[in-house]
This record gives structure tokens, C-alpha cells and sequence, in this order.
């Protein structure tokens, strides 16, 4: 090689240094911590990364929505027994949120790399456990409830590797901030596509199994039948992603998989790293407006304006403003950043949600102040995984070891939390303002009722935005100079 091309192969290498070495890295065989190759994203990632993820809500929201009636109106179980059986598996389910990430990254390779491997090798597998939670197997009732947390436990174990894999590709697919931002809005939008579609097809769905198979099982049925469109949709992001993840060569030497990391470096890249802490306690804010505001609603509009019937057009306003807000996410961040975006979409929520507070009292106004915050919370829910991506480059940096699925699976954490408060937040406000079932309430009573639908959420939120403005300094510059940084040293 002359002296000439000798430069020009080194100039490269703190920018984006894979061309370099394109003549003996292929996208196949990449050799462990080589530069990655900078692949722009497909016009099928573009549009179509997320697809796994419909799926992934169309299937899970047969449990959210409906287990418990399962519980005690198919299954017959009494209302203690069913809230013991759910009680015990989401606890279980929330102890091992955190761990699939630090398995996946802890653990050898498998042959289609780290993270893709895991979209294919296990979700078949999940409709058929997952099934089992909506079926009573014997009169015996406590053999049935156990059978029915083991199927539970073990079914989200299954699916929960394919999730935290599939949300790792973000960081991995993504090589520039401006990839993981259309990747993150990709999967959003696809995220509340499906939920808008199971809020209207979902029970007429099971409605249509349970005159086939009989009313006792039809969420069996539509949990096993759904389950495949998740297990369909994961495949279709292992294709999407072909040629994007660095491979593992099987005869490469120990040590040298600088994605395998021990439990030690996991704790390590999670506290020397306190953007990403200031990012999951910020993050908390936005779960608590999704769940929180979604178990509230009905208390709102039945209660307080007297009218539950308007919870049909609620429905499908503030869905489609999710959708609407997570797809223009791409947009904003190309602009101001993720980071910015982020913080925008939460101080967007905390106004919006205040003022439905302060004008609580016409409900057409409180619907469009509500579809207006919660467009602002699909940006919030495209950005939030961008920025996860944006502390593993952080990590990377400064560790020297890509903990890229332990730190995208600790979004389970501040998730299970959310699922946790809604309970409480929603109990306290209810016992505070004197609630009683059948009374719709007057006078500053109904104003009451937005405590927990409005007000709560927008304090949490006012909390999330400083928390990002004083905490959280990873700047758009700052990756594409980290990450330059990491491409030099391979």
C-alpha cells in the first residue's frame, strides 16, 4: 500500500471508521471489535421497524385488558383468589425485569448475533405458554391457579428476551444519533398502531373465537392466534435487520466479544454512568401519563362529566395523537436533537395536563387538551429509547464494553414501576376526594377527579423535564464525538 492510500485509510477512523476496512469486514462475519460498518438504514427499517412491536401489544393487551375478567368471570375464581393469581406473577414478572438484558449480554453469542438471535430462536414458543393463562385446566382450584402463574411467569420470561432484544437494535441498527431517533419513532408509531387496533378489534375478536371454540375460552384462543402475529412481526425485524449487528465468529478467541460482558462490568456501566439513573427516574414520568391517565379516564368521564359514552371518541383521539406524536418525532430530532425533543415533550404534557386541571369542568375540551398531551406523549415515548441508546454509547466510552442489551432492558425497570403507581396514585386521589361508586359528582368534587387523571401527571412530569435539563448532558455532539472515539480504538 502507498504512502498516499495509507493516509487516506487512517483519516477516516475517529469519524466513521468501518469503510476502512470494508475489503476484509463483511456485514456477515464482522471480526469482533472491528469498526462497525456504517450501513444506512433501508427504507424497510425506516418505516416498517415496529411492526414486531404491533404485534407484540396486540398479543400482551389480551392480558392487560382482560385477564382479570378471565379470572372471575370465565375461569371463576372469587375476587380474592384472582387477585392473589395476579398479584403473584406481576411481582415475579417485575423481580426479573432487569435481568434479561445482563443475560442476553452475559451469555455466549448465539449464531445470528447477540441480540437478532433472540427474535427468532424463542417467540414461537410464547403462544402456546401464553395460552395457558386463560385456561382453567381442572376443578382442582388450586392446581388451576397454579398452572395458570406458571404459565404467566414463564411466558413473559420467554417473550421478555425477544422484547429487550428487539428494542437493543435500536443502538445497534442505529450508528448515528439521527438513526436511533428514526428507529425509536419507527417503533413507536408501529407501538400505538397497535394499540388503537386492539382497542377496536380486540373483543370482537375474541367475541368471534368464543362461537367457535366456546365463551370459556376464547381469550385462550385470541392470546394463542395473536401471539403468532407477535412471533410473525419479530421475524420480519430479524430480516430488516440482516447485515446490520457484528457476528461473533465461532472460532474467534476468548475475551475478544467486547458485547459479552460479566456481571460485574454490568453494575459498573450502570453506576458510573449517572445519566442513564437521571434518564430511568425521568423516564417513570412518562409511564406514569400512559397508565395512570388510561386508569383514571373512565372515573373522569363517568363520575365526574356524567357522560361514559365519551370515552369512545376519547379512545380514539388521544390514539391517534400518540400515533401522530411518536412519527413526528423523527422530524424534531433531526432538528433539535433527541435530547431537546425529549425535554419538549415533557414540559408539552405538564402544560397540557395542567390545564385540563384548570378546565376541568367542559369534558370536549378536556378530550382535546388530552389528545393534544398525549401527541406530546408519543414523542416522549419515541425519544425515551434514543436517549437509552445515547448512554450506551456513553458507556461504551468510557468502560470500553458495549453493555447494549443490559442497558436497553433496565426500560423494564421504571415500566413496572409505572404499572405499580398507577394502582396507588389512583387509589389515594379516589379515597382524597371522597369518591363512591354510582354518585357523579359536582362542584369542585369533579374537579377532584382530575387529580389523578391531570394533575398528578403533570407534576411528574414538570419532574422529569428538570430532571433532564440539570441531569442528563448527553448531547447530540457529544455521542458523534464518543462514538468517533470508540471507532478509533477498534
Amino acid at each position: 500500500m502507498s504512502k498516499n492510500k495509507r493516509k487516506r485509510a487512517k483519516k477516516p477512523q475517529s469519524a466513521k471508521a468501518g469503510t476502512a476496512q470494508s475489503g476484509r469486514v463483511q456485514n456477515s462475519g464482522q471480526r469482533s471489535g472491528a469498526a462497525p460498518n456504517r450501513k444506512p438504514l433501508s427504507n424497510a427499517l425506516r418505516y416498517f421497524f415496529g411492526v414486531g412491536d404491533a404485534g407484540f401489544v396486540l398479543m400482551s393487551n389480551i392480558e392487560t385488558f382482560y385477564f382479570m375478567t378471565f379470572l372471575t368471570d370465565l375461569a371463576g375464581f372469587g375476587s380474592a383468589v384472582a387477585g392473589v393469581i395476579n398479584s403473584v406473577f406481576t411481582t415475579i414478572d417485575a423481580c426479573l425485569s432487569w435481568l434479561y438484558g445482563g443475560i442476553i449480554n452475559g451469555t455466549k453469542a448465539k449464531k445470528w448475533g447477540r441480540y437478532r438471535s433472540w427474535l427468532i430462536l424463542v417467540p414461537w414458543v410464547v403462544p402456546f405458554l401464553y395460552a395457558f393463562m386463560f385456561l382453567r385446566v381442572s376443578d382442582n382450584e388450586i392446581l388451576s391457579a397454579i398452572v395458570i402463574i406458571v404459565a404467566a411467569v414463564a411466558s413473559h420470561v420467554v417473550w421478555n428476551f425477544s422484547y429487550v432484544a428487539n428494542a437493543t437494535l435500536v443502538s445497534v441498527v442505529g450508528k448515528t444519533p439521527e438513526d436511533k431517533a428514526v428507529l425509536s419513532s419507527s417503533r413507536a408509531t408501529w407501538n400505538n398502531i397497535g394499540g388503537l387496533l386492539f382497542s377496536y378489534l380486540g373483543l370482537p375478536f375474541a367475541t368471534l373465537l368464543a362461537g367457535v371454540i366456546g365463551e370459556k375460552n376464547q381469550f385462550a384462543a385470541a392470546a394463542f392466534c395473536l401471539g403468532w402475529l407477535m412471533v410473525v412481526g419479530y421475524y420480519a425485524h430479524f430480516k430488516m435487520t440482516e447485515g446490520y449487528e457484528e457476528i461473533e465468529p465461532a472460532t474467534a478467541k476468548k475475551g475478544t466479544d467486547k458485547t459479552k460482558i460479566t456481571i460485574r462490568e454490568m453494575f459498573a456501566s450502570l453506576f458510573k454512568n449517572p445519566q442513564l439513573m437521571i434518564l430511568m427516574l425521568a423516564d417513570l414520568a412518562k409511564w406514569c401519563v400512559k397508565f395512570v391517565t388510561a386508569a383514571a379516564a373512565i372515573y373522569y368521564f363517568r363520575d365526574a362529566a356524567g357522560d361514559a359514552g365519551l370515552m369512545t371518541i376519547y379512545t380514539l383521539l388521544i390514539s391517534l395523537g400518540a400515533i401522530v406524536g411518536a412519527f413526528c418525532m423523527r422530524y424534531l430530532a433531526k432538528s433539535l436533537s433527541s435530547r431537546t425533543t425529549m425535554i419538549l415533550s415533557y414540559v408539552g404534557m405538564a402544560v397540557f395536563l395542567f390545564l385540563i386541571y384548570v378546565f376541568y369542568q367542559n369534558p370536549y375540551v378536556v378530550i382535546f387538551l388530552m389528545t393534544v398531551a398525549q401527541f406530546f406523549y408519543g414523542i416522549a415515548f419515541a425519544s425515551s429509547p434514543a436517549l437509552y441508546a445515547d448512554t450506551i454509547v456513553y458507556s461504551t466510552w468510557k468502560t470500553g464494553k458495549d453493555a447494549s442489551g443490559w442497558i436497553m432492558g433496565l426500560q423494564n425497570l421504571p415500566l413496572k414501576i409505572g404499572v405499580f403507581l398507577r394502582g396507588v396514585i389512583l387509589s389515594a386521589c379516589l379515597v382524597a376526594v371522597g369518591w363512591e361508586s354510582g354518585i357523579v359528582l359536582e362542584g369542585t368534587a369533579r374537579q377532584g377527579m382530575t387529580i389523578a387523571f391531570a394533575l398528578v401527571p403533570a407534576i411528574l412530569c414538570a419532574v422529569g423535564a428538570v430532571l433532564l435539563i440539570g441531569g442528563f448532558k448527553i448531547t447530540k455532539e457529544k455521542v458523534e464525538q464518543y462514538q468517533a472515539e470508540i471507532d478509533a480504538r477498534a
